[in-house]
């Protein structure tokens, strides 16, 4: 787990809850109850779409959609999960393409928040090819401070494993990260945080910057 991140999560989760009373923009809705569940939240729902999308087309027609929806337990009635798929069916031909879509639903950052996600991404990315990978963190992140190395039950290479599977897309965990992966998972966390300026200290202190 990420220095921090499990405290932030709880607080987003909460003020996820308290602005969903708040707001009555649907897509705005669905961020928040995606939210409400921790950064792993949307990501959660894609894995959904993925295993409606029984033809691998990376497209979802509004009755897959709205199932998905139901499946993950979206408090959506189909007045707004309609309004949802419009706003997402950008050219009208009665399909969304579930990767815009999750992109879209990420929460906004600011280019500041972008600007360090991608600074710390760069630091792990030693090999600058733009994934990171087990090779990448050997000479990056210390795994002989994690308690499984320390007590024997992981080997270094299962540490970095499990280090790269908290910001891998859950239905792909490939072992690789790339930036696209990273940023959601900032996005998620950053939701939770209010400023700028913490958000900038917690990933710096987190990633040594």
């Amino acid at each position: 787990q990420m220095p921090g991140t499990a405290r932030h999560d709880r607080e987003m989760a909460i003020q996820a809850k308290r602005n969903l009373s708040k707001t009555t923009d649907p897509v705005e809705r669905l961020r928040l109850q995606c939210l409400a569940r921790g950064s792993a939240g949307i990501k959660g729902l894609g894995r959904v779409f993925r295993i409606m999308d029984d033809d691998n087309s990376r497209t979802l027609d509004f009755k897959e959609f709205v199932r998905g929806l139901n499946d993950y337990a979206m408090m959506i009635d189909k007045e707004e999960a309609q309004e949802i798929f419009r706003i997402f069916d950008k050219d009208g031909n009665g399909t969304i393409d579930f990767d815009e879509f999750l992109v879209t639903l990420r929460p906004p950052m600011s280019n500041a928040r972008k600007e360090i996600v991608m600074q710390a991404f760069r630091k792990l990315d030693k090999s600058g090819d733009g994934v990171i990978t087990i090779e990448d963190l050997r000479g990056v992140y210390n795994a002989k401070h994690h308690p499984k190395y320390q007590n024997g039950d992981w080997t270094e290479d299962q540490v970095f494993r499990a280090f790269l599977d908290n910001f891998d897309s859950p239905y792909e965990k490939d072992g690789k990260v790339t930036t696209e992966e990273f940023m959601n998972y900032y996005a998620g966390v950053s939701a939770s945080i209010d400023t700028d300026v913490y958000f900038i200290v917690m990933m710096k202190n987190a990633w040594k910057l």
